[in-house]
């Protein structure tokens, strides 16, 4: 009797002890496989961003490349400028002369023209004789050249006149064609300094623009990049302590699963062995208004479970009223589940041995004592183990 009460009080001592480890080794798989799927996206997200990173910079090493060579023209085009600015003065200049000219000019045509019209009127009043009347009325030889002469210089006064005039409208309309093709020649190159400049300037300000965004763009991508490889830095760091928590724990796991003799495999009629050693206290079927989709295997707090066929692990934590769950996938469409676990002794994606010790009996999840629910599932649909036992 005596003997009894204590290996139930050490039953009890070490599924006390057994009970956090369970939490700390689910807790630590758990988080250790989220941490290394984080790490995962942080180095896919580091590579992307670094890329970005790069590219940018090449496309802002260019712009700046163009930016300076619209700099360097712009100071050539500003030269430019300079100079034409200066032949503009000039021509200004030539052009204000010009117009002084053609103000003279004109007065002089118009004295002329005022001239050539009173001597017209003149001779309109006196009614002046011509050539053979003088000749008729000389008196005498003398007479005769003195009237003469003066007809003469008649005549050479009214053709200077005429010729002066003539000569004056000529160089008016050339002073006028000058002053105009000045005024076009200043016009047209006002127009070409101007256009050019602004073309030059409105292309610097659009790859100034660009250049501006494309920075910040990736001013932002720097800062989103240095942000993930701390998380990266700080992901790895808390990787490598769970998985030295891991290993404690796994270690021990392994000795405490060593404290229990799981007895020899039972292997039945069908392709499984037993999970555990024990007698079916709730067979597969309908329990409680529901489907009990697998068997209650009666089995006490920390028995080492056994993997009921070789396979691998797909899933290994907690899973709603399963508590600590485990399935394994085997074979033609297979698995096999294990719930209500204290202990899980794998992780996902390990391959796993036929009587392999997977984790051990517990009393998680919806659970009214310690034992191991085991299901059998074809393609996902539950079917009595019974079948395949």
């Amino acid at each position: 009797m005596k003997r009894t009460f204590l290996v139930v009080i050490t039953l009890g001592l070490m599924a006390m002890l057994l009970i956090p480890i369970a939490g700390l080794g689910q807790s630590v798989d758990e988080k250790l496989n989220s941490a290394r799927a984080k790490l995962e996206q942080n180095r896919a997200q580091e590579q992307d961003l670094s890329g970005k990173v790069g590219k940018l910079g090449e496309s802002i090493a260019v712009l700046e490349d163009e930016i300076g060579g619209l700099r360097d023209q712009e100071s050539t085009v500003q030269n430019r400028l300079d100079i034409k600015i200066a032949q503009l003065e000039k021509l200004r200049a030539e052009l204000e002369a010009l117009q002084k000219r053609l103000q003279i000019l004109r007065a002089k045509l118009a004295d002329s023209q005022k001239a050539l019209s009173d001597r017209l009127v003149a001779l309109y009043k006196a009614d002046e004789p011509d050539a053979l009347t003088v000749v008729l009325e000389a008196d005498g030889f003398n007479d005769l050249l003195e009237r003469t002469a003066f007809l003469e210089r008649i005549s050479e006064q009214d053709q200077e006149i005429v010729t002066r005039t003539g000569d004056l409208k000529a160089v008016v309309a050339v002073e006028e064609r000058k002053v105009e093709e000045i005024e076009g020649r200043v016009t047209e190159t006002v127009q070409q300094i101007t256009a050019q400049r602004d073309q030059l300037a409105a292309t610097r300000q659009r790859k100034e623009s660009v250049e501006g965004d494309l920075t910040s763009v990736r001013q932002g991508h720097k800062g989103t990049l240095a942000e993930v490889r701390d998380d990266s830095a700080g992901l790895e760091d808390h990787i490598n302590d769970l998985e030295a928590e891991q290993a404690a724990v796994q270690s021990q796991l392994a000795g405490t699963a060593g404290t229990y003799d799981p007895g020899p495999i039972k292997q039945g009629s069908g392709q499984l062995i037993w999970p555990v050693n024990g007698a079916v206290n709730s067979p597969f079927g309908q329990r409680w208004g529901r489907l009990h989709a697998g068997i209650d295997v009666n089995a006490a707090e920390g028995v080492p479970i056994r993997a009921a066929e070789a396979g691998r692990v797909v899933q290994a934590g907690p899973y709603g009223g399963y508590g600590n769950y485990t399935c394994i996938q085997h074979a033609g469409g297979l698995s096999t589940c294990y719930a209500h676990q204290s202990s899980i002794g794998v992780s996902t994606g390990q391959a796993i041995d036929q009587g392999e010790v997977i984790g051990l009996v517990g009393n998680t999840g919806a659970s009214f004592g310690a034992h191991l629910h085991f299901e059998t599932r074809v393609n996902g649909t539950p079917q009595d183990p019974m079948g395949y036992l």
